[in-house]
Protein backbone atom coordinates (compact mmCIF):
# COMPACT_ATOMS: atom_id res chain seq x y z
CA UNK A 1 0.00 0.00 0.00
CA UNK A 2 1.40 3.38 -1.02
CA UNK A 3 0.66 6.97 -0.03
CA UNK A 4 -1.45 7.40 -3.19
CA UNK A 5 -3.68 4.49 -2.06
CA UNK A 6 -4.72 6.13 1.19
CA UNK A 7 -4.34 9.89 0.71
CA UNK A 8 -7.27 12.29 0.65
CA UNK A 9 -7.35 14.15 -2.64
CA UNK A 10 -7.81 16.88 -3.63
CA UNK A 11 -6.51 18.43 -0.43
CA UNK A 12 -8.01 21.52 1.14
CA UNK A 13 -5.17 24.04 1.17
CA UNK A 14 -4.32 27.55 2.22
CA UNK A 15 -1.89 30.17 0.91
CA UNK A 16 0.81 32.22 2.67
CA UNK A 17 -1.09 35.52 2.47
CA UNK A 18 -4.44 34.14 3.64
CA UNK A 19 -5.87 35.80 6.77
CA UNK A 20 -5.37 33.74 9.92
CA UNK A 21 -9.02 34.11 10.97
CA UNK A 22 -10.28 32.56 7.72
CA UNK A 23 -8.02 29.52 8.11
CA UNK A 24 -8.91 29.09 11.78
CA UNK A 25 -12.55 29.06 10.71
CA UNK A 26 -11.85 26.41 8.02
CA UNK A 27 -10.08 24.14 10.51
CA UNK A 28 -12.83 24.53 13.10
CA UNK A 29 -15.71 24.01 10.66
CA UNK A 30 -14.23 21.03 8.82
CA UNK A 31 -12.65 19.28 11.79
CA UNK A 32 -9.16 19.33 10.26
CA UNK A 33 -6.01 19.44 12.37
CA UNK A 34 -3.78 20.98 9.69
CA UNK A 35 -3.70 22.45 6.19
CA UNK A 36 -0.85 22.42 3.67
CA UNK A 37 0.29 25.88 2.65
CA UNK A 38 0.96 26.07 -1.11
CA UNK A 39 2.20 28.70 -3.53
CA UNK A 40 0.55 29.64 -6.83
CA UNK A 41 2.13 26.54 -8.49
CA UNK A 42 0.73 24.10 -5.89
CA UNK A 43 4.18 23.59 -4.37
CA UNK A 44 4.14 23.05 -0.61
CA UNK A 45 5.81 25.92 1.24
CA UNK A 46 4.68 25.02 4.74
CA UNK A 47 1.95 23.60 6.91
CA UNK A 48 -0.31 25.28 9.44
CA UNK A 49 -1.78 23.36 12.37
CA UNK A 50 -4.20 23.89 15.23
CA UNK A 51 -1.19 24.02 17.53
CA UNK A 52 0.35 26.86 15.47
CA UNK A 53 -2.76 28.98 15.97
CA UNK A 54 -3.09 28.22 19.67
CA UNK A 55 0.61 28.97 20.28
CA UNK A 56 0.25 32.24 18.37
CA UNK A 57 -2.75 33.39 20.43
CA UNK A 58 -1.43 32.21 23.82
CA UNK A 59 2.35 32.64 23.56
CA UNK A 60 3.17 33.11 27.25
CA UNK A 61 4.68 36.52 26.65
CA UNK A 62 3.43 39.64 24.88
CA UNK A 63 3.99 39.66 21.12
CA UNK A 64 2.32 40.73 17.91
CA UNK A 65 -0.47 38.31 16.91
CA UNK A 66 -0.10 36.89 13.38
CA UNK A 67 -2.43 38.27 10.73
CA UNK A 68 -1.56 36.00 7.79
CA UNK A 69 -0.72 32.31 7.45
CA UNK A 70 2.94 32.89 6.52
CA UNK A 71 3.49 34.50 9.94
CA UNK A 72 2.34 31.40 11.84
CA UNK A 73 2.98 28.38 9.54
CA UNK A 74 5.69 25.78 10.05
CA UNK A 75 8.18 25.82 7.19
CA UNK A 76 9.50 23.83 5.58
CA UNK A 77 6.77 21.21 5.92
CA UNK A 78 7.51 17.51 6.21
CA UNK A 79 6.08 15.81 3.11
CA UNK A 80 6.10 12.41 1.40
CA UNK A 81 5.99 11.15 -2.18
CA UNK A 82 2.88 9.49 -3.68
CA UNK A 83 4.89 6.27 -4.09
CA UNK A 84 6.18 6.08 -0.50
CA UNK A 85 5.22 2.93 1.37
CA UNK A 86 2.32 3.36 3.80
CA UNK A 87 4.25 1.57 6.55
CA UNK A 88 7.00 4.19 6.29
CA UNK A 89 4.39 6.97 6.49
CA UNK A 90 2.77 5.41 9.56
CA UNK A 91 6.12 5.10 11.32
CA UNK A 92 7.01 8.71 10.43
CA UNK A 93 3.69 10.00 11.74
CA UNK A 94 4.06 8.07 14.99
CA UNK A 95 7.74 8.85 15.59
CA UNK A 96 7.42 12.56 14.79
CA UNK A 97 3.92 13.02 16.30
CA UNK A 98 2.48 14.23 12.98
CA UNK A 99 -1.25 14.33 12.29
CA UNK A 100 -1.09 15.36 8.63
CA UNK A 101 1.46 14.79 5.88
CA UNK A 102 1.31 16.54 2.49
CA UNK A 103 1.73 14.07 -0.39
CA UNK A 104 3.79 15.27 -3.35
CA UNK A 105 3.70 14.11 -6.97
CA UNK A 106 6.48 15.51 -9.19
CA UNK A 107 6.98 18.49 -6.89
CA UNK A 108 3.32 19.47 -6.55
CA UNK A 109 0.74 18.73 -3.88
CA UNK A 110 -1.33 15.65 -4.75
CA UNK A 111 -3.16 15.15 -1.46
CA UNK A 112 -2.68 14.64 2.26
CA UNK A 113 -2.43 11.62 4.54
CA UNK A 114 -3.87 11.96 8.01
CA UNK A 115 -4.27 9.54 10.89
CA UNK A 116 -7.95 9.34 9.98
CA UNK A 117 -7.00 8.18 6.45
CA UNK A 118 -5.05 5.32 8.00
CA UNK A 119 -7.99 4.38 10.21
CA UNK A 120 -10.36 4.49 7.24
CA UNK A 121 -8.35 1.89 5.30
CA UNK A 122 -7.41 -0.21 8.33
CA UNK A 123 -11.08 -0.49 9.27
CA UNK A 124 -12.00 -2.18 5.96
CA UNK A 125 -13.34 -5.69 6.72
CA UNK A 126 -11.23 -8.70 5.72
CA UNK A 127 -14.05 -9.99 3.47
CA UNK A 128 -13.98 -6.75 1.49
CA UNK A 129 -10.20 -6.91 1.19
CA UNK A 130 -10.39 -10.52 -0.02
CA UNK A 131 -12.95 -9.56 -2.66
CA UNK A 132 -10.84 -6.62 -3.85
CA UNK A 133 -7.69 -8.78 -4.05
CA UNK A 134 -9.59 -11.53 -5.90
CA UNK A 135 -10.93 -8.93 -8.37
CA UNK A 136 -7.42 -7.62 -9.05
CA UNK A 137 -6.10 -11.14 -9.55
CA UNK A 138 -8.77 -11.84 -12.20
CA UNK A 139 -6.37 -10.35 -14.79
CA UNK A 140 -4.31 -13.56 -14.49
CA UNK A 141 -7.00 -15.96 -15.67
CA UNK A 142 -10.00 -17.59 -14.08
CA UNK A 143 -11.16 -17.05 -10.53
CA UNK A 144 -10.43 -20.74 -9.88
CA UNK A 145 -6.70 -20.12 -10.19
CA UNK A 146 -6.35 -18.22 -6.91
CA UNK A 147 -7.46 -18.81 -3.34
CA UNK A 148 -7.36 -15.63 -1.24
CA UNK A 149 -7.50 -15.58 2.54
CA UNK A 150 -7.29 -12.40 4.62
CA UNK A 151 -6.80 -12.21 8.36
CA UNK A 152 -6.46 -8.79 10.05
CA UNK A 153 -5.33 -7.24 6.76
CA UNK A 154 -2.66 -9.88 6.05
CA UNK A 155 -3.31 -11.59 2.70
CA UNK A 156 -2.36 -15.16 1.85
CA UNK A 157 -2.76 -16.22 -1.78
CA UNK A 158 -2.57 -19.79 -3.02
CA UNK A 159 -1.79 -20.18 -6.75
CA UNK A 160 -2.75 -23.36 -8.64
CA UNK A 161 -0.08 -22.72 -11.27
CA UNK A 162 3.68 -22.64 -10.81
CA UNK A 163 4.66 -19.23 -12.18
CA UNK A 164 7.03 -17.26 -9.97
CA UNK A 165 6.55 -14.09 -12.04
CA UNK A 166 2.76 -14.31 -11.64
CA UNK A 167 3.11 -14.88 -7.89
CA UNK A 168 5.32 -11.78 -7.57
CA UNK A 169 2.75 -9.76 -9.56
CA UNK A 170 -0.07 -11.16 -7.38
CA UNK A 171 1.69 -9.95 -4.23
CA UNK A 172 2.18 -6.48 -5.73
CA UNK A 173 -1.47 -6.30 -6.78
CA UNK A 174 -2.63 -7.40 -3.33
CA UNK A 175 -0.36 -4.91 -1.55
CA UNK A 176 -1.94 -2.12 -3.61
CA UNK A 177 -5.39 -2.77 -2.14
CA UNK A 178 -6.17 -0.14 0.51
CA UNK A 179 -6.23 -1.82 3.91
CA UNK A 180 -3.87 -4.68 3.04
CA UNK A 181 -1.02 -4.77 5.54
CA UNK A 182 1.04 -7.53 3.93
CA UNK A 183 0.72 -10.18 1.24
CA UNK A 184 2.35 -13.49 0.40
CA UNK A 185 1.70 -16.03 -2.34
CA UNK A 186 2.67 -19.68 -2.74
CA UNK A 187 1.88 -22.63 -5.03
CA UNK A 188 -0.63 -25.16 -3.77
CA UNK A 189 -3.66 -27.24 -4.48
CA UNK A 190 -6.99 -25.52 -4.08
CA UNK A 191 -9.76 -27.68 -2.71
CA UNK A 192 -13.21 -26.70 -3.87
CA UNK A 193 -15.90 -27.68 -1.42
CA UNK A 194 -19.23 -28.78 -2.80
CA UNK A 195 -22.08 -26.55 -1.79
CA UNK A 196 -24.31 -28.20 0.76
CA UNK A 197 -27.94 -28.50 -0.22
Amino acid sequence: MRARDIMSSPAVVTHPGEPVKAVEHTLAQRGFTALPVVDEDDRVVGIVTEADFVADRFPGEPHRVARTVDEVMTAPARSVDVNDNAAVLARLMIDEHLRCLPVIDRGRLAGVVTRRDFLRVLARPDQVLAYDVQTRLAVFGSKDRWLVDVHDGAVTIVDRFDSEADREAAVLLAEGVPGVISARCYVGEIEHQEEQA
